[in-house]
């Protein structure tokens, strides 16, 4: 049996989980609907909990994709997408985006390559490129930043 909280209740709970770890409001929101609360209370605690700073949708773009690319190995693709996927807007995604280093999102994307190409099996360096493309694709990096990168693997080959 799920327990349901009283608006303030869920206030001091949302703040609580908001100062624990960046939440943006569609996760605060989802949350609040799982406690049954109303869409009216729930709109209530995200604009105050906005207007507070517990939620920052900037703040929160920019940490998740820090977090994202540091710690998962995700490219600005896939992480444009899942902030999209959270509803947070244009502007604040691009923010959060520009937080990644240029540097060493090259240096990541190189050295993922580099460890990736040590167990791909392939036929021909043609497929052999191949793969190592659809890989670090699949990781939402982009194709103009991979085959930047390649030309570097080939070197050490």
């Amino acid at each position: 049996m799920r327990r349901e909280y009283t608006e303030k209740e869920a206030l001091s709970k949302a703040a609580a989980l908001c100062s624990a770890s960046e939440q943006c409001a569609s996760q605060i929101d989802a949350k609040l609907e799982k406690w049954g609360l109303a869409p009216e209370a729930r709109a209530r605690i995200i604009a105050r909990l906005v207007s507070e700073r517990f939620i920052d949708e900037s703040r929160f773009a920019r940490a998740y994709s820090l977090d994202k690319f540091r710690f998962s190995g995700w490219g600005r693709v896939k992480i444009l997408y899942c902030l999209r996927h959270l509803g947070i807007n244009d502007v604040d995604c691009q923010t959060g985006l520009s937080a990644i280093p240029d540097a060493e999102y090259r240096r990541s994307l190189s050295a993922l390559l580099a460890a990736k190409s040590r167990s791909v099996k392939a036929a021909s360096p043609y497929e052999h490129r191949a793969k190592l493309l659809r890989f670090a694709s699949s990781r939402g990096f982009e194709a103009e930043e991979i085959l930047r990168s390649l030309p570097d693997l080939d070197e050490t080959l």
